[in-house]
């Protein structure tokens, strides 16, 4: 009863106050469960902490899988501009309500999908619930909903990313095909590259082979680490128990 009266209140203010690494912020009052676990430190801290490391206010930010803003509320206050998508069109609706509601005015938002080719691709959650996290155009259910894609090449020569420092990626997968069309961008500019890996959504006879290929096309690079700084190895992440991993890594150097 009380967390229903807590949501009917929010939602009538119009906005969760929250903060996101001790960054105060309004937030959208639809995900105030989420937004409250964020607030008290218990959402991925290892994120702000790359987020911190590699932003400044001299560069920019480029976040590939920006679901409703956490990340990209944080960027926007740490770098100097920052261009984000965001496909599923219920996830997207929140991120740019969660922009005005901040009076944030640095952020270039799509609500369009980075795939390897222009079209339209069918997209769905792995719950099933519209706007949520997991988000994929490798699911094409009935409960999903058709996206744009764009090519990066379109998108690449129609901004100055010069000055991009950090690159996030988490799209759900669809990583594996997107990726590669960065790739020659990525080693040219050198940004440092946040990646979340989702092995485990591979077809398990291809798991080994796709996750292979994307790391070693990744080996320009001097280092892998995880989100702790550690480093790590790819002999060590092709291992068969470390391929049902979900895991996070970054790619500097």
């Amino acid at each position: 009863m009380l967390t229903q009266a807590r949501k009917m209140f929010y939602r009538a203010r119009g906005y969760y106050a929250g903060n996101l690494n001790n960054e105060p912020f309004r937030l959208d009052p639809y995900h105030s469960k989420f937004w409250r676990k964020a607030s008290a430190g218990a959402w991925e801290p290892e994120t702000f902490a790359v987020l911190d490391k590699y932003l400044s206010p001299d560069s920019d930010y480029l976040d590939i899988g920006a679901w409703i803003g956490p990340t990209v509320l944080y960027g926007a206050r740490k770098a100097r501009h920052v261009w984000c998508f965001e496909p599923d069109p219920t996830a997207f609706r929140h991120l740019a309500w969660n922009l005005e509601l901040n009076d944030i005015h640095n952020v270039s938002a799509f609500g369009v999908a980075l795939s390897d080719q222009f079209g339209v691709a069918r997209m769905a959650s792995v719950r099933g619930e519209p706007g949520d996290s997991t988000s994929s155009l490798l699911h094409d259910g009935a409960h999903g909903s058709d996206a744009l894609t764009i090519a990066w090449d379109q998108f690449e020569a129609a901004n100055d990313l010069s000055g991009v420092s950090l690159v996030k990626m988490d799209i759900e997968g669809a990583e594996f095909f997107v990726l590669p069309t960065l790739t020659k961008w990525l080693e040219k500019q050198r940004p440092t590259l946040f990646l979340s890996l989702h092995s485990p959504m591979l077809p398990e006879l291809d798991r080994l082979k796709h996750t292979s290929e994307l790391l070693q096309s990744l080996s320009f690079y001097k280092g892998i680490f995880d989100e702790a700084g550690q480093p790590l190895s790819i002999e060590d992440m092709l291992e068969p128990q470390q391929l049902l991993r979900y895991r996070a890594i970054v790619l500097h150097g």
